[in-house]
């Protein structure tokens, strides 16, 4: 016979990351959609459809081909050949005109962005500045992709120019905001990501916030949706901002760091093949983000956000004027950006500003009142095991003994542990499923056993990995790939339990 032996009460805490929180006044949460003002045809963002115009991210400012200290539109005009064919200037000034915010986009996928060819810090400066001014911007976006993320020495001189800028600025009634615009894996920033934030905050940006482009997962998504991809990229960031910002001596409450997180997907079909991104998934990620707090929602992009005419019938293949999607009267723009009321000019002169720091008490964990176990370094953990750490709970990737849960690492790869989140107030414990004294033979040091027996040692079960005699299933806590013995798991013993009441 199986039984169920219920866990220990709980006795109710508020939770670590709400005392951080309980006094941090967040910017307003804001949507912009990007718009490609090289693209044709044209897009006539000054004339927004619906609300969810209202604020626009132009792109892409990048390098000339003929100075790479000189900024232009997409390589195809300079600034001031933008004004004469395309009217920019006067665009741009009707939108500020009308009450919306303008943002400027450097960087993206094709060209080099200013820093990557401009080598001379003095003329980037002024090259970013040209923008800048002659654009009256508040916000800026550094869009950094393939070769411009992976060179170093650009991101060093990007990062140090930037920091100029923002800090002459910020004394001033002209402050400017910086967000980083990244690519990313269902598991958080790639390491060039994380390198490229730490290079800012190293040299003493303060960050308006990072912008997952949660689009194009390729193979990193496998079985996943692209929502789930989306959300796992999403929360990945948030703990690798938790390292990165701590690294800076700068502790940032949970709901403080979700404010700094952006999230752009790519809306309707998107460049790799088989990803589609629907209205459906577009309400889902708008609902996720606000329940989290995302700071700022983005889409790629307010020129496809229509569905295909039908001259267009090859829809699985990437248009810049149409999405792929039957929208009927629907705009993802309108359904990513629902309760997102902030506006980026109000936003552009916060300041970020530590949390107090929780004490040795806050985080003191309580054997008594814990819905799982508390974590031990003296303890081997089998895969899907739940801890509670530091009033968090983890669960175990893989097995393992002397992992912290919380280690600061910037990718998942580097622990054991995933983070589930808090231990909630008012949060009841999880029945500990274990078997009965008797349920399998207890191992016998002069038995042979085969792959697929089971044995109980001092009342945890293990099931033979091969052929065996003579081998304590207690070293399996020490070295569990050489141990012909491994624990069952608790959903193991969970199905155990299932199929003796079902029988």
């Amino acid at each position: 016979m199986f039984v169920v032996v219920a866990g220990l009460l709980f006795s109710g805490f508020q939770g670590w990351r709400w005392f951080q929180d309980s006094n941090t006044e967040r910017p307003t949460a804001w949507m912009a959609g990007y718009v490609d003002v090289t693209a044709t045809p044209n897009y006539a963002f000054e004339n927004p459809v619906s609300a969810a115009g209202d604020h626009v991210v132009l792109s892409f400012v990048v390098a000339s081909t003929e100075d790479a200290c000189e900024p232009s539109w997409g390589t195809f005009y300079s600034l001031a050949e933008a004004d004469a064919a395309l009217d920019l200037d006067r665009r741009i000034a009707r939108r500020d005109q009308q009450g919306g915010d303008v943002i400027v986009s450097f960087g993206g996928q094709l060209n080099d962005e200013l820093a990557t060819g401009c080598t001379d810090a003095s003329a980037l400066k002024d090259a970013y500045e040209s923008v800048i001014d002659r654009y009256d911007l508040n916000t800026i976006d550094l869009d950094l992709e393939g070769d411009n993320l992976a060179d170093t020495a650009a991101g060093e001189r990007r990062a140090g120019v930037i920091a100029t800028i923002q800090k002459q600025r910020a004394s001033t009634d002209t402050p400017l905001a910086v967000w980083l615009t990244l690519p990313v894996l269902p598991t958080g920033l790639t390491p060039e990501g994380t390198d490229a934030v730490a290079k800012m905050l190293d040299a003493g940006v303060d960050l308006a916030g990072v912008n997952l482009m949660t689009m194009d997962y390729g193979d990193s998504r496998g079985t996943l949706s692209m929502v789930d991809a989306s959300e796992g990229a999403l929360n990945g960031t948030h703990a690798q901002l938790k390292t990165l910002y701590g690294r800076q001596g700068m502790t940032l409450g949970s709901k403080q760091l979700w404010n700094k997180i952006g999230m752009t997907p790519m809306v309707g079909q998107n460049d790799v093949a088989g990803e589609i991104l629907t209205l459906d998934d577009a309400v889902a990620l708008n609902a996720f983000a606000l329940d989290n707090g995302v700071g700022r929602v983005s889409l790629w992009s307010l020129n496809r956000d229509q569905t295909c005419g039908s001259n267009y019938p090859d829809v699985t293949r990437v248009s810049d004027s149409c999405s792929g999607v039957q929208q009927g009267d629907q705009s993802y723009a309108t359904l990513l950006g629902a309760s997102f009321t902030g506006t980026p000019h109000a936003n552009a002169a916060a300041v970020t500003t530590a949390e107090p720091t929780a004490s040795a008490a806050d985080l003191l964990d309580d054997p008594d009142a814990s819905p799982y176990q508390v974590w031990s370094e003296e303890v081997a953990y089998a895969k899907d095991t739940k801890v509670v750490w530091h009033k968090e709970v983890y669960i175990a990737k893989y097995w393992t003994q002397g992992d912290l849960p919380d280690n600061p690492v910037l990718q998942s790869t580097e622990t054991p542990w995933t983070l589930l989140g808090p231990v909630l107030p008012g949060e009841t414990p999880v029945p500990l499923a274990t078997l009965e004294p008797g349920a399998f033979p207890e191992w016998d040091g002069t038995a042979v056993y085969t792959e697929g027996d089971r044995v109980m040692f001092e009342s945890i079960t293990y099931e033979a990995k091969w052929w065996t005699t003579g081998d304590s299933p207690q070293a399996a806590a020490v070295d569990a790939d050489s141990s012909p013995w491994r624990q069952l798991t608790a959903a193991e013993i969970t199905a155990l339990l299932d199929a003796d009441v079902a029988g």
